[in-house]
């Protein structure tokens, strides 16, 4: 050993030499004193990681993929069940509905299949023909169109679409008893499935009302237990209601009968033509303390992005934000029946986070206090959120040339097009390990991140002591956790008024994908005058860009060869740290914060398209890039009562 390890060791045991052998340090030291290790590192012994009960990688999976099992999906061609989907999401290489093999690149930690509760397995009955069905001329004609495929199986979606949300199907296919029946087939199949500390195989299913007709108040509901609870219950279908304050009640009951847990994930709010964040329930009653109370119970998150548009804020709501513009869908409803005018303010996160301040000191609750994440809603029983691994929402929309110019809904001419669809998104759980309890223990204190594909590893910590140098380690965890509090939680009571707040943010790109184009912290609040504000902050950036005089950083650039479906990380960061505080603080108002990570411009899943199908032909105003991103559930700060 070196004189000058030798001495380190000697310092970190607290040994004292002295004679001969204090100019002759030659020998080992001894038993390493932890008292010392933790003075000079801050650690509990040598290896930083022993000790560790914080969640070290965030688990990566998806909470909302249908297979068969649901209604429309199965209407439209898809023949993926359950348990293929699973296998497919522990990473096996499965054959789509069209006959493609289809693999992810990496396999998910954990996964939800979230089949429709409404008709759950029944459909699969009309297309084998039972007499007992097809005594029925709708559900004749719905076995007509999908044996014959192409068109005719998508009028039999849209069909099932309009009457599920008019409340009209046929009874045959809404008895509870056939239901309930097909509810534990499925949870057997998902149990099959369940390796703890491997994969986690998480039971759900959704409830989807489309109350007045389409519009979009789906939620899924996810259990934190296995089979044996969860099959105690009949899952609610909106044959029993469409308003969510009765699936609150159906899952305070099940909680009650069952001593298990459940929480609902609410879907994009821009199908919802402008209930999903109202200030009065469906029916046009008042929202109340009880129902404030009774949400964020019961939804702690929100679906932030997902195939049929991405709803964090729409550019009209905030048009000083550059990203905002990202993948919005905004024509109507499910049914793509037309928006009218205010109904975008109740449909969008960032607005619905302002507004959950301002609800607070009315009702006494916030109701829209959630964490964002990020799903699919694939119909294929492929989860496919990667942009060169696309294989759309149903199977006519898997890849192949014809999506270039085919529609994805067309309600009596009112049309989406396939390209419209987005490739997104994936959540990033914080779990302390890989079972279903810590992962649902993880989602209810919102310690969760949503991306729109892209496997970008974000920490967001805050607290009222983060110093620069807290940005200098390769480790965040330790600091974030030791000094602050974690996303989706509340800032402590500050230690100081006159103090401002502090964050701790850092990201590391996705190696298989885009460098990292920045980290902005977006701030929402409501002023002295009871007004709804948000702030967006560049907060640290790639290369040496300086902020004009708006203080907004510089686009990074592009690289990307939309011929070739290529680009070349040679502009952007491979990760981002910084320690941040509010230049704009008031102690005196409430105010949340949440961190959005951009990458930089990378191909769109059109641009693959058109590389690998030469005789795609996609119109002149279809993307061909995306800005990839993340989003982390904030972290809300209130004053001292």
């Amino acid at each position: 050993m070196s004189q000058r390890l030798t001495r380190l060791a000697l310092a970190l045991t607290g040994t004292v030499l002295s004679g001969p052998l204090a100019a002759q340090v030659t020998t080992d030291a001894g038993t390493i004193n932890p008292a010392q290790i933790e003075r000079f590192f801050n650690q509990p012994g040598y290896s930083p990681y022993a000790g560790r009960s914080f969640p070290s990688r965030p688990l990566w999976g998806e909470q909302h993929l249908h297979t068969s099992w649901s209604p429309d999906a199965f209407a439209a061609g898809t023949r993926v069940g359950p348990d293929e989907a699973l296998r497919y999401a522990k990473g096996e290489q499965i054959v789509s509905s069209t006959g493609q093999p289809v693999r992810l690149s990496r396999p998910y930690d954990w996964m939800v299949v979230a089949d429709h509760s409404d008709s759950l397995g029944v459909i699969t009955n009309v297309y084998d023909g039972e007499p007992a069905l097809l005594a029925d001329p709708v559900l004749k004609r719905w076995h007509d169109g999908m044996k014959e495929g192409g068109a005719a199986a998508s009028a039999v979606v849209i069909e099932m679409i309009t009457l599920q949300g008019q409340g009209k199907l046929p009874k045959a296919v809404t008895d509870k008893d056939t239901q309930f029946d097909m509810w534990r087939k499925m949870t057997e199949i998902v149990e099959g499935h369940d390796e703890p500390g491997r994969f986690s195989a998480i039971i759900g299913y959704e409830w989807t009302s489309n109350y007045g007709g389409g519009n979009n108040l789906h939620r899924n509901v996810i259990y934190r237990d296995g089979k044996a609870i969860a099959d105690r219950v009949r899952p609610l279908t909106t044959f029993d209601t469409e308003i969510p304050n009765k699936l609150w009640d159906w899952m305070a009951n099940f909680e009650e009968t069952t001593g298990g847990r459940v929480l609902a994930v609410p879907h994009n709010g821009n199908l919802s033509n402008g209930l999903m964040f109202a200030t009065e329930t469906p029916d046009g009653k008042p929202i109340d303390a009880e129902w404030a109370a009774m949400r964020a119970r019961f939804e702690p998150l929100y679906e932030v992005t997902q195939s049929k548009g991405t709803s964090e804020q729409h550019p009209s709501l905030a048009p000083s934000d550059e990203f905002a513009n990202f993948e919005i869908w905004d024509k109507g409803n499910l049914n793509v029946v037309p928006k009218t005018p205010g109904m975008i303010q109740y449909e969008y996160a960032r607005e619905a986070l302002k507004r959950g301040l301002k609800l607070e000191g009315e009702l006494g609750t916030n109701p829209f206090k959630f964490g964002l994440l990020g799903s699919t809603d694939d119909h294929t029983g492929i989860s496919s959120a990667e942009e060169n691994n696309f294989f759309g929402k149903f199977p006519a929309s898997e890849p192949g040339p014809e999506r270039s110019t085919a529609n994805a809904f067309d309600f009596e001419g009112r049309t989406i097009k396939d390209w419209q669809l987005g490739a997104s998104g994936l959540t990033a759980v914080w779990a302390a390990e890989n079972t279903r309890a810590s992962i649902w223990d993880a989602m209810k204190r919102k310690e969760v991140y949503g991306t729109t594909g892209p496997r970008i590893f974000v920490r967001f910590f805050g607290g009222w002591n983060f110093v620069p140098d807290d940005a200098l380690g390769r480790n965040p965890g330790p600091v974030g956790y030791g000094k602050g509090v974690p996303m989706g939680a509340d800032l402590p009571p500050a230690p100081d008024a006159a103090k401002a707040p502090t964050f701790l943010v850092a990201a590391l790109k996705d190696p298989l994908s885009g460098n990292l184009d920045r980290i902005q912290v977006i701030k929402g609040w409501v002023d002295a005058e009871g007004g709804m504000q948000e702030k967006v902050y560049d907060v640290v950036w790639s290369g040496d860009r300086t902020p004009g005089a708006d203080g907004k950083v510089p686009l990074v650039g592009d690289t990307v060869d939309v011929g070739r479906a290529t680009w070349t990380n040679t502009i952007g960061a491979p990760e981002l740290i910084t320690v941040w505080t509010d230049p704009d603080f008031d102690p005196a108002l409430k105010a949340f914060y949440y961190a959005r990570v951009i990458e930089i411009p990378t191909p769109r899943w059109t641009a693959y398209d058109a590389a690998y199908f030469k005789d795609a032909s996609f119109a002149p105003e279809v993307p061909m890039t995306v800005t990839e991103r993340a989003y982390t559930s904030p972290i809300w700060y209130s004053p001292a009562s």
